[in-house]
């Protein structure tokens, strides 16, 4: 069944860091009418990446993101994803060879204030991705993935992504 842009209204992006997710969820946003979240700015207080917010406030701003009626939410973290996929229409995880992903980062470089100790930090994390065994894994996200009821796409290459985003007008 083709896709349709009114199945990803209400979208979570999933994918190791560097995979594209925040390129994607904007081209969504744009496709859906909807706005894009990304979950760093949740998972983070405000001012880099050295301090975590409370759970229990993150969960409750996913949440809120959640009830909305139209919203495209991108990330890592599963723990605050599986909390916004009981009201998704879709799920998209972005199966990117890991070494592509770590490219990627590199290539971006530093963001959002960090420094080069969490840099490199954030590459070994990247670097982990198949290989971790938490919420914010591979097999977490893959887990997500296979229970997940709604219309989901699964995209292992750039060429996957564009062959996605162009029927649906992206």
């Amino acid at each position: 069944m083709p896709l349709r842009p009114a199945d990803f209204v209400r979208t979570v992006v999933l994918g190791n860091g560097g995979s594209g997710k925040s390129w994607l969820a904007e081209r969504l946003a744009g496709i859906a009418g909807a706005a894009a979240t990304d979950m760093d700015l949740i998972h983070w207080v405000p001012g880099g990446y050295n301090v975590r917010r409370d759970p229990a406030v993150a969960i409750s701003m996913v949440r809120e993101v959640a009830a909305g009626d139209r919203w495209i939410l991108e990330g890592v973290y599963g723990w605050l994803a599986q909390e916004a996929l009981p009201r998704a229409t879709a799920l998209v995880l972005l199966d990117i060879p890991d070494d592509e992903c770590v490219a990627n980062v590199k290539a971006r470089g530093l963001r959002r204030g960090g420094d080069e100790a969490a840099f490199a930090e954030l590459i070994q994390w990247v670097s982990e991705y198949r290989i971790r065994r938490n919420a914010n894994s591979f097999a977490a996200h893959e887990a997500m993935f296979e229970r997940f009821q709604g219309t989901k796409c699964r995209l292992k290459s750039r060429e996957d992504v564009g062959a996605t985003l162009v029927p649906l007008g992206g």
